[in-house]
């Protein structure tokens, strides 16, 4: 099985990618993991909120394969504690049969589309981040879990 994280638009903050880079490398030697790049909404200026989600909707979609199992990283998600988050993914490690993908939307959310393709959500937190900060929390606490599933002393309770 592969987990992907699926996201609208690059990082511009070198900070950010630095944190995402060291996470994912060592996030090979678990799992093979990807970051998906998905082109955002051009224009935005001249589009409402519904519009630029819709635009950036239809790439989502048009990145998903039909047997991806998908899980948006939405505000009104189940939420995890880190020990509860590497159960889960452990368990879908085990029943998913190819592809496990995590997408984060654009600024202001995912279209109504993209959320009826969805399996689930799953929320990082009650706090709002801002859509890149989020990757590199995401990609640190599936490292995480990676790392409790393998009873390892990152984690410590």
């Amino acid at each position: 099985m592969k987990i992907s994280l699926a996201v609208v638009g690059k990082i511009g903050k070198s900070f950010l990618n630095a944190g995402i880079d060291e996470y994912t490398r060592r996030l090979s030697h678990y799992v093979s993991f990807d970051i998906q790049y998905i082109g955002d909404a051009k224009n935005t200026k001249s589009l409402s909120e519904k519009q630029q989600k819709q635009q950036e909707g239809v790439n989502i979609l048009a990145s998903l394969d039909s047997s991806d199992y998908v899980v948006l990283l939405d505000e009104h998600g189940r939420e995890f504690t880190s020990m509860e988050f590497s159960r889960y993914i452990e368990k879908k490690m085990a029943s998913v049969p190819r592809r496990l993908v995590f997408v984060v939307g654009g600024p202001y959310g995912f279209s109504d589309d993209v959320y009826a393709r969805a399996n689930e959500k799953v929320s990082l937190s009650k706090m709002t981040f801002s859509h890149e900060m989020i990757r590199l929390i995401f990609t640190e606490q599936l490292y995480r879990a990676m790392t409790i599933i393998n009873h390892e002393p990152y984690h410590h309770e």
